[in-house]
């Protein structure tokens, strides 16, 4: 494991509380006014993912970088077969697996501490989401395209936005944390741009760009 990866790691593993605290359901879903007003972008992928993927019964979902599982667990609730979480951080993993025990879909939810890159499906996943990951990726390229070629029917990203005074704000903060990788528009269309046997979809949400791959 490289010693970027190691960093990440080491840093989402101690920051699982308070990411899990954005999402707090307390009062709904980022509901608070300052997660409504600096967390937007969180909301907005959430809520295109889950919409994105409909219709969701009977069908299963691979969610890489799955944070403490907010997105496959709303999946299971609407209905997916089987929820396949994975994440490197194994403190992200246990607040998972205890809020899919609370809303009661554990039996179809499996969260697992690793490496997407060493892990293999029992079967093809029909949608993939991938939100908030490509942010700590040095090289995007071959995540995209293993992410692609796994997903049946549609694969779901998020890369956040180089400009504006969030961007240089986030830059500050992740100076001492872990390596943020930022994009520009052409940057993302670039980098979906060749992809056979699938389009996809660029839109900007916020201080994110929200990519919708669709297998043709």
């Amino acid at each position: 494991m490289s010693e970027t990866i190691t960093q990440t790691q080491q840093f989402f593993h101690g920051y699982a509380g308070d990411f899990n605290a954005l999402y707090s359901t307390r009062n709904g879903l980022l509901s608070n006014l300052v997660n409504r007003t600096l967390r937007r972008s969180m909301r907005l992928r959430y809520l295109r993912t889950l919409e994105g993927c409909r219709p969701v019964a009977g069908r299963t979902v691979l969610d890489i970088g799955c944070g403490p599982g907010h997105y496959g667990i709303a999946l299971a609730r609407a209905g997916a077969r089987q929820v396949v979480g994975i994440d490197f951080a194994s403190g992200m993993i246990d607040l998972a697996r205890r809020h899919a025990r609370a809303a009661g879909v554990d039996a179809c939810c499996n969260y697992l501490t690793g490496d997407f890159n060493q892990y293999t499906p029992e079967e093809p996943p029909d949608y993939v989401v991938v939100m908030g990951v490509m942010d700590y990726v040095a090289e995007p390229r071959p995540l995209v395209e293993r992410v692609v070629s796994m997903a049946r029917r549609k694969a779901f990203f998020s890369l956040p936005i180089a400009g504006g005074v969030l961007a240089w704000q986030r830059r500050l903060r992740y100076r001492s944390r872990c390596p943020l990788y930022l994009y520009t528009r052409p940057d993302v269309e670039a980098l979906f741009a060749r992809i056979d046997g699938a389009t996809a979809r660029v839109e900007p949400i916020a201080r994110d760009f929200f990519v919708t791959v669709t297998k043709e």
